[in-house]
């Protein structure tokens, strides 16, 4: 077996965690540098400020930022790094004003990351754009100690996985929101099995309001607890819906319009991945251009991930660590669920929705060391080395500005 083979790799890294996290440091590094070098070493390049959003949160946006001029049709409207940047500009300032140009309906909930990041925009715009860089880097090298002490001895070699994860990778490659989310929730459930549940609670919350898929974790913890009859258990993964539903409650009064069920709009069974495979088809019988089908075939091995994570929970040992299974399910169930257009046609869309089941992988595995993890590794490892040579040696630079 290959995970045979790389295993002397993993447990060499699990006897130097200096070399661990500067194997994460230079590649999360090189990553940002190759970004930056194509928008003339600007870090607010990995923002993504659309032009058009720019110019109506002009006020808000740093005088030299690169603004993204977009391609043919999409007006320059960036990507979703600069919702995070614009959300916390009026937490920095005090106010809740929505910034101008974006729909609050599924995106008002997720508070958690900028509220965050508002706390470096207190002392500026560039600040802030710091800050999106300081949660990523630092919460994820947080967790991933707590993730250690969460891992028996034959399970912690494998933590490197988490830490050198594609899909958090991909998150911070465009500073949004899922590394971070994934981080506070594993912390958090370290604070939960420690049974400090004050310290889980509130990280809990904040992973809640950081994104949604945090309750993929918390719901079957709850489960968990109600099958065992631990009824305070019960008690303190419920009270992690407080903050959340007040916050909800708040938004439903500040934006008449606004409702929760807006994010079942995207709840679209099996129709990304169907037409997914319609457009390579397509490509295949009447394209030749080879760029747009490499590029369509990057999100094949996403693809092959889902089908394998689909069968992985049902190896092993069924009653051992059913919740995490459980869990895992979830992830995919938001995967098979996720419509072409929002997500599937885009690859960092489709890839950031697994960044939350390495962790849970790593949790059951812990559990249970009889279930058959090797194929879901191995093609994670080989996401994690076509993404760096895609964004070193294949995305192209895109059309821009340097501030108005």
């Amino acid at each position: 077996m290959l995970l045979k083979k790389l295993n002397p790799i993993f447990l060499y890294l699990n006897t130097k965690q200096w070399l661990t996290v500067l194997v994460f440091l230079l590649i999360w590094g090189i990553t940002s540098i190759s970004y930056w070098k194509k928008y003339e070493w600007n870090p607010s390049s990995m923002v993504n400020f659309g032009h058009e959003f720019a110019l109506q949160n002009e006020s808000e946006t740093p005088k030299n930022a690169i603004l993204f001029k977009g391609e043919e049709g999409d007006l320059g409207a960036g990507y979703d790094g600069q919702i995070f940047y614009y959300f916390s500009r009026p937490l920095s300032n005090f106010n809740l004003n929505w910034p101008k140009g974006f729909d609050e309906s599924y995106r008002a909930p997720r508070i958690g990351y900028p509220l965050l990041v508002a706390l470096f925009g207190f002392f500026g715009k560039t600040s802030a754009i710091f800050g999106m860089y300081f949660w990523n880097i630092t919460l994820i090298l947080v967790s991933y100690f707590f993730l250690r002490k969460l891992l028996d001895e034959e399970s912690k070699p494998y933590a490197v996985l988490y830490l050198l994860s594609p899909f958090a990778l991909g998150s911070y490659y465009v500073l949004v929101s899922d590394s971070v989310m994934v981080s506070l929730l594993i912390i958090a459930y370290y604070f939960y099995i420690k049974e400090n549940h004050l310290v889980f609670i509130l990280l809990s919350s904040l992973a809640i309001l950081t994104k949604e898929p945090a309750l993929f974790l918390l719901f079957p913890l709850g489960l968990a607890a109600l099958f065992r009859k631990d009824w305070k258990k019960m008690i303190i993964v419920g009270l992690v819906l407080v903050i959340p539903i007040c916050w909800h409650l708040y938004l439903s009064y500040r934006f008449p319009n606004w409702r929760p069920g807006r994010l079942t709009d995207f709840i679209l069974p099996l129709e990304g991945m169907i037409s997914y495979m319609e457009s390579i088809w397509s490509q295949l019988a009447h394209g030749n251009n080879w760029k747009d089908l490499a590029r369509l075939l990057s999100r094949f091995p996403l693809l092959v991930l889902f089908f394998l994570g689909v069968f992985l929970p049902f190896t092993g040992k069924l009653t051992k660590g059913w919740e995490f299974r459980i869990s895992f399910l979830l992830i995919l169930f938001m995967v098979g669920t996720a419509g072409y257009y929002h997500f599937w046609s885009v690859y960092e869309n489709v890839s950031r929705m697994f960044t939350l089941s390495i962790p849970v992988l790593l949790l059951l595995y812990n559990e249970d060391k009889t279930i058959r993890k090797q194929e879901y590794i191995l093609v994670t490892l080989l996401i994690l080395v076509l993404f760096l040579i895609k964004v070193l040696f294949i995305s192209k630079q895109l059309n821009y500005q340097v501030g108005f």
